[in-house]
């Protein structure tokens, strides 16, 4: 071998040595449901190649369903903030009291039905308000899901009454506060218990989104399927998408950035649409079941909705007695979702 082509295989080797991997950080995401719902379809899987394919290669994200890497929905937050896990999906209400400020979100009839829209101002009240809460995690992005439905294994809901004495899964406590109010038994449990409840009897149904209805075979384990009038939520949920705060921080530069620019207000707004679009499925898969569809009367949701401001009248003298301004952030809630409301668009480009 000449000395000149000796010199050039010692570049090559020398180079190919320095030169950086195409994966230098691997991130562990988990979540509590199926691949197959709405939010890890429309938004996590996407999310996880954006990273990916922004960073070139040098950011892999592994997303994990149904806390297959340990623990259980209500210690996620727990599990991001002491790095068991790198980041993933956290519901703030399965662990009720710790982040009272969040419940303001979650009151009766506070959220639009676009998930889209209650996403972005979820995403400004969580800067105005929870940052300090959430302070030992990385918070990149906050969402609302879409409207909450009542599911039954019986008829539909047709009058107030119709709740008298019925037990419910509540996935929050504003949830489980109103169905108190309207005189049912309210269980609180995480939405992965939900179908095992039901089939076994131990409760005659729940509240939760339509999106998640055909994973969770609501198709098969209930018959009706009820909404209130009008265009507000009567219950809602919020999330966070967040990572351990030590690896973000431990991050390059560069790659950092690469989390930056998928994060926040598009992001959120991203999250709120997966719903929106998840919404429109799980509908039509319980209508394509056969189960009964039905809506509330507007007089009917106005009973509700009034049972609902006795909810939020309490939960304000609760929060008061808490050191927190309640009627401040109720306020401001309804301040920020009318501002979504009234906007018109909510495309993801602002």
């Amino acid at each position: 071998m000449s000395f000149v082509k000796s010199l050039a295989l010692a570049a090559t080797t020398l180079t190919a040595a320095s030169a950086p991997s195409a994966q230098e950080v691997t991130l562990r995401f988990q979540h509590f449901v199926s691949p197959l719902s709405a939010n890890p379809v429309g938004f996590m899987q996407p999310w996880a190649e954006a990273i990916e394919e922004q960073s070139e290669g040098r950011i892999q994200v592994e997303l994990y369903p149904f806390m297959q890497l340990g623990g259980s929905a209500q210690s996620q937050y727990d599990l991001i903030r002491d790095g068991a896990i790198d980041g993933g999906w956290v519901i703030p209400g399965y662990q009720p009291g710790r982040f009272p400020e969040a419940e303001a979100l979650e009151l009766p009839f506070m959220t639009p039905k676009n998930a889209e829209a209650a996403s972005r101002a979820a995403w400004h009240f969580t800067q105005e308000h929870l940052m300090d809460d959430f302070a030992d995690v990385h918070v990149i992005a906050a969402h609302m899901h879409g409207p909450g439905i009542v599911h039954l294994s019986s008829d539909a809901i047709d009058e107030v009454d119709d709740f008298d004495g019925i037990s419910l899964r509540g996935p929050s406590r504003p949830a489980t506060l109103l169905l108190e109010q309207l005189g049912a038994t309210p269980v609180g449990m995480p939405v992965p218990a939900f179908p095992e409840a039901l089939s076994r009897g131990v409760v005659d149904g729940g509240v939760i989104t339509w999106e998640m209805a055909p994973s969770l075979r609501l198709d098969e384990l209930t018959s009706s399927h009820t909404d209130v009038a009008g265009d507000r939520s009567m219950y809602n949920l919020y999330f966070i998408w967040a990572m351990n705060r030590e690896v973000y921080e431990g991050l390059p530069d560069d790659l950092r950035a690469v989390i930056d620019a998928n994060s926040g207000l598009m992001a959120s707004a991203w999250a709120g649409r997966a719903h929106d679009e998840g919404d429109l499925r799980g509908r039509d898969a319980m209508a394509a079941a056969g189960n009964e569809i039905a809506e509330m009367s507007e007089d009917v949701t106005a009973q509700i909705s009034a049972l609902g401001e006795t909810v939020t009248a309490a939960w304000i003298e609760e929060a008061d007695g808490k050191g927190l301004d309640g009627a401040a952030l109720v306020a401001d809630v309804r301040r920020l979702m009318e501002a979504e409301m009234d906007g018109g668009s909510t495309g993801l480009s602002q």
